[in-house]
């Protein structure tokens, strides 16, 4: 297991990364903060750059797309279709990055929970990936 702030990373299995964090806030709220474009675009790229586009279509068969300038003043961008869609409690989307000049990664399966005690909310990512590989690449990601 690697924390990170207050954020816990494991590998279930080669191809499976497990992410928990917890907030001091209702799901609903980071429900809100996860599905809302204006909301994303203020924490999704943590210390890393400015998000520059956040699409989301938060339907069944809906597609998202995040675009970031990194620091160092290049493009990075992701995109993916939700699967699955319970308001508050679960998202399970794809998730795709695309790699300049390359084409797009294999897609990965996430799966988002939203578990609240007490006022405060777990928020659990399950990211299953069709290769160790590509499990590794982001894990050395950062």
């Amino acid at each position: 297991m690697v924390s990170s702030g207050t954020a816990t990373v494991e590998l279930p299995t080669d191809e499976q990364i497990l992410i928990r964090r917890e907030f001091d806030a209702p799901k609903h709220l980071v429900f809100k903060a996860y599905t809302t474009p204006e909301l994303v675009k203020r924490w999704w790229s943590g210390q890393r750059g400015e998000v520059t586009i956040a699409e989301i279509d938060l339907r069944v068969g809906g597609k998202w797309r995040y675009v970031m300038v990194a620091g160092e003043g290049f493009e990075v961008a992701f995109h993916g279709e939700y699967r699955e869609i319970v308001p508050d409690e679960r998202l399970v989307s794809t998730e795709i990055y695309e790699i300049p000049d390359q084409g797009d990664s294999p897609p990965t399966v996430n799966t988002a929970t939203f578990t609240e005690t007490d006022g405060r909310t777990t928020l659990t990512v399950l990211v299953e990936c069709p290769t160790k590989e590509l499990r590794d690449t982001i894990i050395d990601s950062g």
